[in-house]
C-alpha cells in the first residue's frame, strides 16, 4: 500500500512535535524560571516582561543564586550569561579585563558609536580612557562644569520652573533634567550652547533620537542578527528610528566639527589662564605623541568619541536626577533632612564644600542603587 504524505501534513506534525517537546520542557522548568522552549528558547518568557524588564531579571537573578543563562532562539546567537555576583564582576570589570574584550559582535549591536571607548579594545581603549581621565579631572575643566551648570541653573532652569509656578502649569520633571543635561553638556563638550532648555521647550532632535537609538540597542540583544539586520536594511520598526537617529547624529555633528575646525584654523586655540577648552577642541588638538592611537585629524574618529561622551553625559545624570526627585516627592522626610543638612553645611554655594552633604550623598547613592542609570554591562 502507498503512503502519499505531503508537505503540510509534515509541518504539521512538525509543530505538533515541538508543542509536545515545550510542553515537557515547561513541565520540568523550575516556576520561578522562563522555559526554554524548542527552536524559540526564552525569548517568550522575556517578551512577556518586556514592559518590566529590569525588575523581571532582578527577580529571576534573585532566584538563581545571582546568575543565570538566558537561551535564545536556536542559531541566532543570543545566548547571554547575566550575573550581579560581586566576585564574578570583580574578575570580568577588573582582574581579568583583558580576557574579555568586546569584540565583532558588540560592535555590531552598538555599530552607532563607531570608535568611541565604548567599542574599543587594547592600545586604542587605553589611550582613549587615559585620555579622557586627563581632561575630566583638571581643574580647570571641573572649575569650567560647575559654573556651566550653575549659569544653565540660574538662567535656564530656574527661570521655567518659576514660570511653571506662576502660570500654574505642569511640567516633566524628566524632559527638563534631560535638557538641562544636553545644554551643559554640549556646551562642555562641543564648546556650543543647543539652546533647549528655554520657556518655549523647543523640539530637540538629538534628544529624540538618543531615545530613538537607545531603544533599539536595547531590542537588538533579543533578535537574531540577521532579523534586525533586515529590518535596519528594510527600515521598519525599533530599527527605522536607528536610522533616523543616526541620521540626526551625523547631520549635527558634522556641522559643529566642521565650524570648529574652522574656529582654530582662524583663532587658534583659546586657553587662557584658568579657562579649560572644550572637550571638542581637545581631541582635535591632542598631543599624539602622548596618545599614539588617537587621530585628531580624522573627522569620523572625532565624530565617534565626542558622540560616545555626550550620550554617555545626557542620558545617565539626567535619569539619575530624575528618579532621584521622584523618590524625594515619596519620601518628604528625606527632602526635609537634604534640606536642613544644605542649609546647615553650605549657607552658599561652594563646590569644595561638596563633601560635607553626607545624607546628600548617601540619598543620590540609594538612588543609583535603586534604579541605575546603566543597569547592564555589556561584555562578550
Amino acid at each position: 500500500m502507498a503512503i502519499n504524505i505531503g508537505l503540510i501534513e509534515i509541518c504539521i506534525t512538525f509543530i505538533l512535535f515541538l508543542v509536545l517537546l515545550g510542553f515537557l520542557h515547561h513541565k520540568k522548568t523550575p516556576k520561578y524560571l522562563p522555559t526554554n522552549w524548542p527552536v524559540l528558547g526564552m525569548l517568550p518568557g522575556l517578551l512577556v516582561h518586556i514592559n518590566r524588564i529590569y525588575d523581571a531579571i532582578a527577580e529571576l537573578l534573585e532566584a538563581s543564586n545571582m546568575t543565570f543563562c538566558f537561551k535564545g532562539p536556536w542559531l541566532s546567537g543570543t545566548d547571554i550569561l547575566i550575573t550581579v555576583d560581586p566576585a564574578n564582576i570583580r574578575y570580568i570589570l577588573s582582574s581579568n579585563f583583558d580576557n574579555y574584550p568586546k569584540g565583532t559582535e558588540f560592535k555590531q549591536i552598538f555599530e552607532v558609536l563607531g570608535d568611541s571607548i565604548f567599542n574599543v579594545d587594547s592600545e586604542l581603549w587605553e589611550d582613549m580612557r587615559n585620555s579622557s581621565h586627563a581632561i575630566f579631572s583638571h581643574q580647570d575643566f571641573q572649575r569650567f562644569w560647575v559654573n556651566t551648570s550653575v549659569s544653565k541653573l540660574n538662567q535656564g532652569l530656574v527661570p521655567i520652573l518659576e514660570n511653571a509656578v506662576e502660570k500654574n502649569i505642569i511640567v516633566d520633571l524628566q524632559d527638563l533634567f534631560h535638557r538641562f543635561l544636553f545644554d551643559t553638556s554640549s556646551i562642555l563638550i562641543t564648546g556650543y550652547d543647543p539652546g533647549c532648555l528655554s520657556i518655549e521647550l523647543p523640539k530637540v532632535n538629538f534628544s529624540d533620537a538618543v531615545d530613538g537609538v537607545a531603544d533599539g540597542l536595547f531590542y537588538r540583544h533579543a533578535k537574531p542578527v540577521l532579523f534586525w539586520k533586515l529590518q535596519y536594511w528594510i527600515g521598519v520598526g525599533v530599527e527605522k528610528s536607528m536610522r533616523r537617529g543616526i541620521a540626526v547624529f551625523d547631520e549635527m555633528l558634522e556641522k559643529i566639527i566642521s565650524a570648529k575646525r574652522e574656529e582654530i584654523k582662524i583663532h587658534g586655540i583659546c586657553d587662557s589662564e584658568g579657562e579649560a577648552m572644550d572637550v571638542l577642541t581637545y581631541y582635535m588638538t591632542i598631543d599624539t605623541t602622548k596618545y599614539k592611537h588617537l587621530k585628531p585629524s580624522n573627522d569620523k574618529f572625532i565624530r565617534d568619541t565626542i558622540l560616545g561622551v555626550l550620550i554617555a553625559a545626557k542620558d545617565t545624570t539626567s535619569s539619575a536626577l530624575s528618579w532621584f526627585f521622584w523618590l524625594l516627592s515619596k519620601n518628604p522626610e528625606a527632602m526635609i533632612k537634604i534640606r536642613q543638612e544644605i542649609n546647615n553645611k553650605m549657607p552658599k554655594f561652594d563646590p569644595a564644600d561638596l563633601d560635607k552633604l553626607v545624607y546628600l550623598d548617601g540619598a543620590v547613592c540609594e538612588t543609583l542603587r535603586l534604579y541605575p542609570s546603566v543597569p547592564f554591562n555589556h561584555k562578550l
